[in-house]
């Protein structure tokens, strides 16, 4: 299959309240092979401080900058991740969570597998406590065989599990060979055409609370004909180690946003009616480049 070329490429981290996380995100976009060309923090009502260091980061950020916030209502991260959408100028999208730092060649690596008519899904390697606490310290992101990571056995324990470790080496051209259509939706590390995203309106702003907003949407982009291909040895990303806001059963059909999640599945939906076209008048021009803010305070 040929390659495909994207013009523009927005990376989306979605943070709440961990700055010292966001920092290190930050830090590994700052130095990406191939740069984005606008980053956009998608904050679900974090204190001021995150704010602080958002400034401080843009004097030095070597591309656009951007800031989309919205008050602390609660787990709201469907909406907040729908303003960023419509905040973003890139024609390509990469979501990344706010505690995932990226592989150098982390951007390059969802470019080189985009394709019309695909999104893509990236995995995590969870680094453990010992590991997180050495990257917060400073330390520089390790990758490879090696690294202190937790791996999960098939009775879904954390372990030092042998046979997986093999998803921590990036090898580009096997990438291309094994990227499918497998593997489980997680909204952590993915890309998608920004033009997919509102013809799907985003994501259901009815998800309040933990958890579903990525199956859902990935229902409806499969609906629409949409190939989900997950990412195999490419795109790889260190997932800092902390503790779950999920609940004690996520997959539990009860919930609320379950609920959504079942409705979308039998009734064979394509587009949300609560989504982002709700927000996109709001940003008919971007939000301002911290950086220019930056320079205009010195």
């Amino acid at each position: 299959m040929s390659k495909t070329s994207v013009a523009s490429v927005t990376v989306m981290v979605s943070t709440y309240n961990w700055k010292e996380a966001l920092a290190l995100v930050l830090r590994s976009l700052a130095v990406q092979s191939r740069l984005p060309d606008e980053v956009i923090v998608a904050d679900d009502g974090s204190r001021e401080d995150t704010a602080e260091l958002l400034r401080d980061v843009a004097k030095t950020f070597p591309v656009p900058l951007r800031h989309v916030w919205q008050p602390d209502e609660g787990f709201r991260k469907a909406r907040i991740l729908n303003r960023s959408i419509a905040a973003a100028r890139g024609d390509y999208v990469i979501q990344l969570d706010g505690d995932m730092l990226a592989h150098p060649h982390f951007v390059a690596d969802h470019l080189s597998l985009a394709r019309p008519g695909r999104f893509l899904q990236g995995t995590r390697i969870r680094t453990t406590e010992a590991e997180t606490a050495r990257l917060l310290g400073g330390g520089t992101p390790r990758y490879g065989w090696f690294v202190d990571a937790y791996f999960r056995d098939d009775d879904d324990r954390r372990t030092y599990h042998f046979g997986r470790r093999h998803h921590t080496l990036r090898l580009p051209w096997l990438a291309r060979i094994k990227t499918r259509s497998t593997g489980h939706p997680m909204g952590c590390n993915i890309s998608l055409w920004r033009a997919d995203l509102l013809r799907v309106n985003g994501y259901d702003e009815r998800m309040h609370g933990y958890g579903s907003e990525d199956l859902e949407i990935d229902i409806r982009l499969r609906n629409a004909g949409l190939r989900r291909s997950q990412i195999k040895f490419a795109a790889l990303t260190l997932h800092l180690e902390h503790r779950s806001v999920a609940p004690p059963d996520p997959s539990d059909p009860d919930l609320p946003n379950n609920r959504l999640l079942t409705a979308s599945q039998e009734q064979h939906l394509v587009r949300s009616e609560f989504g982002v076209d709700a927000h996109l008048a709001d940003f008919a021009q971007p939000p301002a480049d911290l950086r220019t803010q930056a320079g205009q305070r010195e």
